[in-house]
């Protein structure tokens, strides 16, 4: 399936690193003019080393201010992947304020903060577009350590439902990927035990963890026409973990 975005201009969040970076060269792949955005410039070099049409804009997405100043001058966006996250692993009963206010200023504000003016320029220019938000199985199953990355995730959810619902008559599609645990660098370094890694693969009717192939590939797809009737959704990419 030939999937193209020539003549259309893209914004990926996150873009430094893992999911968001493999997206953003799969869109230049395809045609898009990309806008990547992360707030390590190391990460931005690079990428525009390996790929030198891609725009880098360099900022902290936590900061409202700052990321509309940075922002303002980025031009129409027809496509709109909010994949930029933060997590820290906390028991219950030891989280702290400060990380539930930044997991939730990124996971959560910012995609709202971001959609709201890629959406706004949507609707004004009456051109449509699409949105994916990257969720995680997190959001559906409880995962120990993760109280406040879970219920940032069950927010984000919802919000794509919402978005999707109220942007739907201007022809705006929103949609979530759920991956389960993938083989990004961080997702090496995390399970590299290989006694938890089996413990989750265990639970995984596919019995591996995904490759980040996999969910840019789901990404291209909700992004493209191919999937136009397609608005709202959390689609699993999870080898049939919440299946079970």
């Amino acid at each position: 399936m030939e999937i193209s975005f020539t003549g259309k201009q893209a914004l990926v969040t996150g873009a430094g690193k893992g999911i968001g970076r493999s997206t953003a060269l799969a869109l230049a792949r395809c045609g898009a003019r990309v806008t990547a955005v992360t707030r390590t410039q190391a990460d931005l070099n690079s990428l525009v080393q390996e790929c030198p049409a891609i725009v880098p804009v360099c900022v902290d997405l936590a900061d409202w201010a700052a990321t509309e100043a940075a922002l303002k001058d980025v031009g129409p966006i027809d496509l709109l992947v909010n994949n930029a996250a933060c997590t820290k692993l906390q028991p219950f009963l030891e989280v702290t304020p400060d990380q539930f206010d930044l997991l939730f200023n990124v996971n959560v504000k910012a995609v709202l903060h971001i959609s709201q003016m890629v959406a706004g320029g949507m609707k004004a220019r009456g051109s449509g577009g699409s949105i994916v938000n990257v969720s995680s199985q997190a959001s559906q199953r409880a995962l120990r350590d993760h109280t406040v990355y879970c219920a940032t995730k069950g927010a984000l959810d919802m919000l794509t439902k919402v978005m999707a619902l109220e942007l739907g008559p201007h022809q705006i599609r929103v949609n979530s990927v759920n991956p389960t645990v993938v083989m990004t660098k961080m997702g090496h370094l995390g399970w590299s035990d290989p006694e938890k890694a089996q413990t989750m693969k265990s639970r995984i009717p596919l019995g591996r963890f995904a490759e980040e192939e996999d969910v840019v590939n789901c990404i291209l797809f909700l992004l493209s026409e191919k999937s136009s009737m397609i608005n709202g959704v959390a689609l699993p990419v999870d080898g049939g973990h919440l299946a079970c």
